[in-house]
């Protein structure tokens, strides 16, 4: 009887096993991206405990807008643009300790003082009724083979001091650079591939209540940084009127179509839609060389809407710095908070991306966050590092008895996690797989679509020298351009003038 238990029970505990590792097993390079359905469940619930770790609160801070729509936090950056950049250094947020309960039982619903659920739950009456514009038929085709590698990065040597060392304190999208310090890709190019786990917003499109909904487009926020760890390489500027439209309805389930708006300063436009939700954003940023190292802090805002039940979603991205420009291996961190709001319940994610310090004994790349309702209710937690995973519970229980809130979750479990680089990327600049894809030629794109850009094909093929020389041209057609565009506007304002003046 006893041998029989024993047998049943390594029987159960191999089973297990094998659902594990199939739960944890990433999508490696030849797989494709599986067909989501409503049935489906994103990282299934492999709840474990975590070690004990602590959250920045977030704190009141009004998000202000122009009757336009604009983010005047974008037009403040704008403005002072070290605002951004010095705020990171400063620490005056206040934090809670976060600990998993140690109960293996469903973690409860939070509820408030008044015995309210703190969490939305969706419900038919909620729901708008709206639909997305991506079809049922055009997401079930069969998807196109896809291009696995390119040609490997050339080893051309460069001084990159007797460059950059002009460069200080200057705004680096108003200065020539050859094509040495490049990738492959434009900067629409590079925004469309923070699409590449938009599986965490199909995720969210599903979800019932609203605070995790929150969770995972936190996730998705999160996990546009993982493609920067080992890319310290600049995408190429767009020209003004450049297009990039790329249709992965067929795999991913989304499309997207992004144009450069503006040229000095840089700005593009992007609106993509997928899987029951939408997301439009301007994207322009300010790039500073302070010798030792290169800041780049975004400036604009995104937009995510859930087409079914209208839920309206912003946020802004946050400082990306390269570090030793002048001496030793170049490497990326990404720090600074992050507040996502949900401006049709009231629930907020505040995210807080530790900036790295080899004094401190945190987890490199360190990613935390608290999701919190309309009135200030801890709902989820999330903690991880942006280059790897994230994980997420749910609050059961606050305790504020001594000071410093308590936040007691239940099992925390995936949210998010990094597929694996395919095989010889750091010989291709460090792309993933999408990145890998987005600048394959295809028939009837656009004409100024950037897979028709000459120099940046040019330099793909390995042909950097003809690349450079094309590049100087464009550029310096499209500054001839813009001094003729701003002679007009001057002549036309100078004769405004004397009509008004007679």
């Amino acid at each position: 009887m006893v041998e029989q238990l024993a047998k049943q029970q390594a029987s159960l505990e191999k089973q297990a096993r094998k659902s594990l590792h199939a739960v944890n097993s990433p999508i490696m390079e030849n797989d494709t991206v599986p067909q989501s359905s409503d049935e489906d469940e994103f990282f299934e619930a492999v709840e474990h405990q975590v070690e004990e770790f602590s959250v920045a609160l977030p704190y009141d801070k009004t998000h202000r807008r122009t009757g336009s729509g604009v983010s005047i936090d974008s037009l403040d950056q704008v403005l002072e643009p070290q605002s951004s950049s010095e705020s990171d250094g400063e620490d005056n947020t206040k934090e809670a300790r976060v600990v998993c309960a140690k109960s293996e039982s469903s973690p409860k619903r939070t509820t408030s003082k008044d015995g309210a659920k703190c969490s939305h739950r969706r419900n038919a009456s909620q729901d708008k009724n709206r639909q997305s514009s991506i079809s049922e038929s055009s997401i079930g085709q069969r998807p196109r083979v896809r291009r696995k590698a390119i040609l490997e990065r050339p080893n051309y040597s460069l001084n990159l001091w007797s460059i950059m060392k002009n460069c200080i304190g200057k705004e680096l999208s108003k200065i020539p650079m050859p094509v040495n310090f490049n990738e492959p890709l434009s900067m629409l190019q590079r925004l469309t591939e923070d699409f590449e786990y938009s599986e965490c917003l199909d995720q969210a499109a599903r979800c019932e209540l609203s605070a995790e909904q929150m969770a995972y487009v936190a996730a998705f926020t999160i996990s546009s940084y993982s493609t920067t760890t080992n890319r310290t390489s600049k995408p190429f500027n767009p020209l003004l009127g450049e297009t990039y439209e790329c249709d992965r309805t067929d795999d991913y389930g989304w499309r997207a179509l992004a144009e450069q708006v503006s040229h000095h300063p840089p700005m593009c436009a992007q609106y993509t839609e997928g899987r029951g939700w939408r997301l439009w954003q301007e994207f322009t940023m300010m790039s500073k060389f302070r010798g030792k190292y290169l800041q780049i802090i975004p400036m604009g805002i995104s937009h995510l809407e859930f087409t079914k039940t209208g839920d309206h979603y912003t946020w802004r991205k946050v400082t990306t710095t390269v570090h030793n420009i002048i001496v030793g291996r170049l490497w990326v961190d990404n720090h600074g908070e992050m507040d996502i709001t949900n401006h049709t319940t009231g629930d907020k994610c505040h995210l807080k991306y530790s900036a790295y310090s080899y004094f401190s004994r945190e987890t490199p790349r360190k990613v935390t966050g608290v999701v919190t309702n309309s009135s200030g209710k801890a709902q989820w937690v999330l903690t991880g590092t942006w280059d790897d995973k994230m994980e997420g519970a749910q609050v059961i229980n606050v305790d504020e008895s001594k000071g410093k809130p308590v936040f007691e979750t239940g099992p925390h479990r995936y949210v998010w996690k990094r597929r694996p680089p395919p095989n010889g990327s750091e010989r291709m600049y460090y792309f993933t797989q999408l990145a890998l894809e987005l600048n394959e030629p295809e028939e009837n794109v656009a004409s100024t679509d950037s897979r028709n850009r000459p120099d940046q094909r040019l330099m793909e093929d390995g042909r950097w020298e003809e690349a450079n020389k094309v590049k100087v041209m464009l550029e310096d057609k499209q500054r001839m351009a813009r001094r003729r565009r701003e002679a007009e506007a001057e002549a036309s304002l100078s004769q405004d003038e004397g009509e008004n003046s007679g």
